[in-house]
């Protein structure tokens, strides 16, 4: 069984948004979610300390989100490997919450541990630690604080204009509404009302307003 020791190599030179506190937080509401819904624990544990681990490629960049590099279903490949001498169901178990694990791909989660995976990665997108990883990220990007949202705007449009605030109109505030577990849209509810009541602060102060 994977280790946090042996999971912390994997992530060195990752980016603020996606190191190894991403991956401790991730597990760590994993492991609530998991108890309250009935998943397995030790799937549960393992998939989330090695959600992440294909983010960088080998010039430390950060991998786009095209078939060929999409990061979870590189790391589903990897933890084939990574596992070979684990039983079978237990690797494929772990295998497809991490290839389910994303946002925007395609993969739906069929079980109850990948669904579990699946909110406690999006949980850490939204709230308070998910504000501050959206303007760390931008920061990481040189992009700026706030910036206006053109009509029509795409995330596939992302470019250097692209602010926390357009990453919060486009994803964070439906992040809710996308979660699988009983336990994880409970949590998202409050974590969505601060996000939404900082974005609101923002603006106002943006403007002059207060």
């Amino acid at each position: 069984m994977i280790t946090i020791e042996q999971a912390r190599q994997f992530y060195e030179g990752a980016d603020p948004t996606h190191d190894f506190d991403h991956v401790l937080r991730v597990t760590a509401m994993a492991e609530r979610i998991a108890a309250l819904e009935g998943a397995d624990p030790a799937i549960v544990r393992a998939a989330a300390l090695l959600h992440d681990i294909s983010r960088l490629d080998d010039t430390g960049l950060l991998l786009h989100a095209d078939p060929e590099t999409d990061h979870a279903v590189l790391a589903a490949r990897a933890v084939r490997k990574l596992l070979a001498d684990e039983p079978p169901a237990f690797v494929n178990a772990v295998a497809h919450c991490i290839e389910a694990h994303r946002y925007r791909n395609a993969i739906e989660p069929t079980t109850i541990e990948a669904k579990t995976l699946f909110d406690a990665d999006k949980l850490d997108s939204i709230g308070a630690i998910g504000v501050a990883r959206a303007f760390a990220y931008a920061g990481t990007l040189g992009n700026p604080l706030w910036g206006d949202i053109p009509e029509g705007y795409t995330p596939e449009k992302r470019d250097k204009t692209h602010t926390p605030r357009h990453e919060f109109e486009i994803k964070l505030k439906h992040i809710k509404d996308h979660l699988y577990t009983t336990s994880g849209q409970r949590i998202a509810e409050e974590r969505h009302a601060f996000m939404v009541s900082f974005f609101e602060r923002m603006a106002a102060e943006v403007q002059g307003q207060r």
